[in-house]
């Protein structure tokens, strides 16, 4: 199951707001947030490229849901796809990465102190971006959107901090691992829903289970790509085979093997992932082959499919325009069961 057929509804207008955001920036900065978000390849040459796009399209299927017009809140989508990205750019650095979608990441081209510059003057332009929707809602609306960003974007930056403190640390708990992965990944997610429907509706209620809703899908998405980073295959994900074990990456399939290995397996994953030196092809095959003996696989897709009914169940009682329900039904399955 794909993406909701509601998400290429809005795909055109946002395309058009977040390029809207850019204009009159003419200074190189912005051309390498444009390189970026896809639209220029590193001459400054027009391309056909774009991300998934999931979090602002998230944002106007919640408006739309709860009977809000959803081109009032193309400028709040538009910022939350801007955070996003600078959140990747910053994350490229941190990580060491060198590639992202295929192509060069923009430290890797232009240096990390460049690659900075982008990733903050890019978080300038969120705030910006959200604030061009001023005009189409009450003063307190603004603001209380702009709390919401705000407050995701710390709790985000939270969550990094967390993933980068984690590493090496054999003793984290899967609780633990998904409290940072609620902040890392789920905070977005969740802001998401919550713009949506703050701005589509004055039911307080309403808004809140969209939220809710949203920080439940948060967490099925990381769980799916937590999988993706041990079992996914290379030409569907674009990384090797194994990616998150051959990086030593704290996943939650490793996090659940160390916390309930033992004997020998929980002997090996200690002594492999606390040790800093690179990771040989027989050490992969070891890995996977004492997640396969633990039964890994199957409880991360338990554990998403545990999340995909809370994220539906927050929705009980909530009044939804005409098919959304539907099309949230649809959003978390994709979440939970896609393949890249």
């Amino acid at each position: 199951m794909g993406l909701p057929k509601a998400f290429q509804r809005y795909r055109p207008a946002l395309d058009a707001s977040l390029k809207a955001a850019f204009e009159g920036r003419n200074l190189f900065l912005y051309d390498m947030q444009r390189y970026h978000m896809g639209w220029i390849d590193e001459k400054g040459d027009p391309i056909e490229g774009q991300g998934k796009g999931l979090r602002p399209l998230m944002c106007l299927m919640a408006c739309e849901a709860v009977g809000g017009d959803w081109q009032k809140a193309l400028p709040a989508a538009a910022a939350l796809e801007l955070v996003h990205n600078f959140s990747l750019i910053h994350d490229d650095i941190q990580d060491g990465d060198t590639e992202r979608r295929h192509r060069p990441t923009v430290w890797h081209l232009w240096g990390m102190a460049q690659g900075i510059n982008a990733g903050d003057s890019m978080r300038g332009l969120g705030t910006l971006a959200l604030l061009k929707g001023s005009t189409e809602h009450h003063p307190r609306k603004i603001f209380a959107a702009l709390e919401a960003l705000e407050s995701a974007s710390l709790e985000m930056i939270e969550g990094q901090y967390l993933d980068i403190s984690y590493e090496h640390q054999t003793s984290i708990t899967t609780d633990e691992y998904l409290d940072m992965v609620s902040k890392k990944t789920g905070a977005l997610m969740e802001c998401s829903f919550h713009l949506g429907a703050l701005l589509g509706t004055d039911n307080p209620d309403t808004v809140e289970s969209l939220r809710l809703c949203g920080r439940e899908l948060g967490l099925v998405f990381q769980i799916r790509d937590d999988t993706l980073g041990v079992w996914g295959m290379e030409e569907s994900i674009g990384k090797p085979v194994a990616s998150d074990i051959r990086r030593k990456k704290m996943c939650l399939p490793v996090v659940y093997a160390l916390q309930t290995a033992s004997g020998a397996d929980r002997q090996y994953l200690h002594r492999l992932y606390e040790d800093c030196g690179p990771t040989q092809d027989g050490e992969v095959d070891e890995v996977l082959a004492i997640l396969d003996r633990l039964g890994a696989m199957a409880h991360c897709q338990s554990l998403a499919q545990e999340h995909c009914q809370g994220a539906l169940a927050a929705l009980d009682g909530v009044e939804l325009a005409p098919c959304m329900r539907t099309n949230i039904l649809q959003l978390a399955t994709f979440f939970a069961e896609r393949e890249h």
